[in-house]
């Protein structure tokens, strides 16, 4: 089927000539752009005006975990520290279930879905003992949302006896994990061009995997030709535990355990120094960077800027909904940029920087930029539109692109996901929302054992 966008105002392609394009429009065929122009566009089969918007290409978040929209704003740790945080919420997240997956899971997509995102992974590592199959669960909510979707298979090997942060009945043995592993890329790991579901491995983070762990699941990750993805180097505490269990600090030990590769990419990367940038570039290695958690939790600021300079892929994250408590990618974008200008200057990053890690920055991280993350021949249509008529943005339009991050488009207006409409006039196309939502909030409250309002 052949699909016209039209009548653009603004179009932010992202190719490689970073063209930003009047009066334009867009020609799709079959899910795949097949044309880009300016002035008159080709009759479609379908055509959508979208006079009055800025189009972008859609968002890609590199970070997240979809459970923890259950667990928003829990008061007893709005104040904490990371690892008190984590100790706290492990004994909540510990009652889960299949359902509790599924449902969490669609809430958190459709709130990125509403602010742009195309595409989106998780790291999903609590696996409770006797409650199997939770990837399973998020990959069949995430068929039903539509999103393109690149889900970690996540895992937690040390618990509190063995000197871990998590408890015992959610971390599993190393046997159980690569071999869960081994049965989700060969089920669901697709390497086609535009592929929906990809998979890739991520043991938890450093204070709750053992270091076998790690090397075992490089291994195979080399072995099946799947990325890996880990937190790391996200608070001073995880530093000194790095130093004083491993005897390295985060940077070193990844190197040690084999994780400094093509293949990897890592969630916040706060505390580093000059060194630890030099090895990550030198590796080609990835970061998803998460500003609104990390202000949240007081964890710090990642050296961004520094990080560019030297030529990292650098994508943007939510987090998790409980250490962001939302999955708005327009916020992390405004956040990402006024944060390195807190500490580094105006000059420390630019609007379209922002909006670049949150496109095809984000589509290099995941390696999916051969396929999305910009608006170009060839490309699937994967793409956001967002008003420019509306309160907030009056007064915005002598550089709309800009203004996309400065002011405050509230949400996105359309997004198309492979060539399906998934948003329109700033709506989710799903007629159940409600009654999720009201699900969401009654598995909460049993999780969180209160009463919902």
């Amino acid at each position: 089927m052949k699909t016209v966008l039209k009548n653009i105002d603004y179009l932010v392609t992202m190719n490689e000539k970073r063209e930003e394009l009047r009066d334009a429009y867009i020609v799709i065929v079959d899910g795949v752009i097949e044309k880009v122009g300016v002035g008159i566009g080709p009759a479609g089969e379908v055509e959508i005006d979208l006079k009055g918007h800025i189009v972008t290409p859609g968002f890609v978040n590199t970070h997240h975990h979809f459970y923890q929209s259950l667990f928003r704003s829990v008061k007893e740790v709005a104040s904490a520290k990371l690892f008190d945080w984590l100790v706290f919420l492990y004994e909540k997240w510990k009652k889960l279930d299949g359902e509790a997956i599924f449902v969490s899971s669609k809430i958190a997509i459709y709130e990125m879905m509403a602010s742009g995102v195309t595409t989106t992974t998780d790291m999903l590592y609590l696996h409770p003992a006797g409650r199997e199959g939770f990837i399973d669960s998020e990959i069949e909510a995430a068929k039903e949302t539509g999103v393109r979707f690149h889900p970690t298979r996540g895992s937690m090997s040390l618990s509190r006896k063995d000197g871990g942060l998590p408890p015992d009945s959610v971390v599993q043995s190393e046997r159980k994990i690569i071999e869960d592993s081994v049965r989700l890329i060969e089920k669901y790991h697709d390497r086609r061009r535009n592929a929906m579901i990809r998979i890739a491995l991520a043991p938890c983070s450093p204070f709750s995997v053992t270091g076998e762990s790690m090397i075992a699941t490089a291994q195979l990750a080399e072995k099946y030709d799947v990325l890996l993805h880990t937190h790391l180097a996200e608070t001073k505490d995880e530093d000194d535990f790095c130093i004083q269990k491993k005897g390295l600090r985060p940077v070193d030990y990844m190197e040690k355990v084999g994780w400094l590769n093509r293949r990897a990419w890592f969630a916040h990367l706060v505390w580093l120094n000059e060194k630890d940038i030099s090895k990550l570039v030198e590796n080609d290695c990835g970061m998803a960077h998460c500003p609104t958690s990390n202000m949240r939790l007081g964890s710090g600021i990642a050296p961004v800027k520094e990080m560019k300079a030297a030529g990292m892929r650098i994508g943007l994250a939510v987090d998790g909904s409980s250490s962001n408590d939302s999955g708005n990618m327009l916020l992390e974008i405004r956040n990402a940029l006024m944060l390195q200008r807190v500490l580094k200057g105006a000059d420390a990053l630019s609007p379209r920087d922002v909006l670049e890690f949150a496109t095809l920055g984000g589509a290099k991280v995941l390696r999916m930029d051969d396929f999305t993350g910009s608006i170009e021949k060839g490309k699937a249509a994967d793409i956001a539109a967002f008003r420019l008529d509306t309160l907030s943005m009056a007064g915005g339009l002598s550089d709309p692109v800009a203004s996309l991050v400065l002011c405050d488009p509230h949400g996105s207006d359309f997004v198309m996901i492979n060539g399906k409409v998934r948003v329109q006039n700033g709506r989710i196309i799903d007629s159940d929302l409600p009654e999720l939502i009201k699900r969401q909030n009654q598995i909460s409250a049993k999780l969180l054992e209160t009463s919902p309002a």
